[in-house]
């Protein structure tokens, strides 16, 4: 069974729910708008299911409604950033803007994250730079219970670690849709495998450890304690690349940010805390935006002549998915499955909301 929304009905439920929390109307909205977002890119991982984690994030006080993004180290092109516990949705915004002042100054910015509650949807953050017509790429480590095993590991030890990478395609009246790759650097994301579990669905061979460390296709065993009371794993996306992909990620977004990286047991809390190396450069301060404009969109256009392959829809580029799955679910709704539904619900009664 499942549950039809509009994204305005959705966003609305949402914004009801994280008020109750003790977040103001303003910032309740700008969560729930990201998160609706997310589940209009066709990205349920990262869409309204997260709320009920929040929810509980905030009543251990983990997460903290109403905090601002603090500048601990200011070198002009170089920011460091505290996101102070405070939704990643709203304090990776302000982090971002922040960088955009320093890019409008000098041309580029490195900037670092630390200490913000899960982010969501990285390209977010991407888009926000290409749309200024700026090249943008981040680098994210999870603060979480570990869900990733090492290549040839046996039990999870890093989180899902994403990486995103956005370029704009075009300049002036030639820009086209840019190019935004954002991926988990394991298989597939965590909250893939909560919408599966939800859903009582199995998933791709390949994609999963049980608890033994042995191969399986049942989401579950990321979702809810084993029969040992332990947890099974994701694997690493490319084998041995996607796992020093992961690593990287884990360095620069946690070690590098002064966030921090995984090294212990796991606990039961309920938060998720992100670090984020951010960069952001200005095409026309490198001297190169005209060429650079022309060069994408000559490589897009070849990359584009590839005859399709047989039962494809031909060659598709990062970002286009998303686009097309925004305008369909805009017109069909946004389908969110009982179990989840129930867990928003559910997590309503909590902070005395009745959804």
């Amino acid at each position: 069974m499942s549950h039809t929304f509009s994204a305005s009905d959705l966003e609305h439920h949402i914004t009801q729910l994280f008020v109750a929390a003790g977040s103001t109307p303003a910032e309740a909205s700008q969560v729930a708008s990201n998160l609706v977002m997310a589940n209009l890119s066709g990205h349920d991982s990262h869409g309204v299911g997260m709320a009920p984690r929040y929810v509980d994030a905030i009543l251990e006080k983990s997460l903290t409604p109403g905090s601002s993004v603090a500048v601990r180290v200011d070198g002009g092109m170089l920011l460091g950033l505290d996101g102070q516990q405070g939704f990643g949705q709203t304090v990776g915004v302000q982090a971002m803007e922040l960088a955009f002042e320093r890019v409008a100054q000098h041309g580029a910015c490195i900037m670092s994250l630390s200490h913000a509650h899960h982010l969501g949807r990285i390209g977010h953050f991407a888009e926000m730079a290409v749309a200024r017509g700026w090249v943008s790429l981040h680098f994210v480590n999870v603060l979480s219970r570990p869900v990733v095993a090492p290549w040839h590991g046996g039990d999870g030890r890093y989180g899902t670690n994403p990486c995103c990478i956005g370029i704009p395609v075009g300049v002036g009246d030639n820009t086209q849709e840019p190019f935004v790759l954002d991926f988990a650097t394991s298989r597939v994301a965590q909250g893939k495998m909560r919408v599966a579990h939800n859903e009582g669905k199995q998933v791709a061979p390949g994609t999963l450890i049980d608890e033994h460390g042995r191969p399986t296709t049942n989401p579950g065993v990321v979702v809810v304690p084993q029969s040992n009371g332990g947890y099974g794993a994701l694997m690493p996306f490319g084998e041995h690349k996607g796992f020093g992909l992961a690593v990287a990620c884990e360095l620069l977004g946690g070690a590098l940010s002064g966030g921090g990286t995984w090294h212990r047991e796991a606990d039961n809390k309920r938060a998720v805390y992100n670090g984020m190396l951010s960069i952001i450069i200005d095409p026309k301060a490198l001297g190169t935006q005209m060429s650079f404009a022309q060069e994408t969109m000559a490589f897009i256009d070849w990359l584009r002549q590839s005859p399709a392959t047989e039962g494809s829809d031909g060659v598709k580029l990062a970002g286009e998915p998303e686009r097309a799955a925004r305008v369909a679910r805009q017109k069909n709704g946004i389908v969110v499955d009982d179990a989840t539904w129930q867990e928003i619900k559910d997590a309503g009664a909590k902070v005395g909301l009745k959804l």
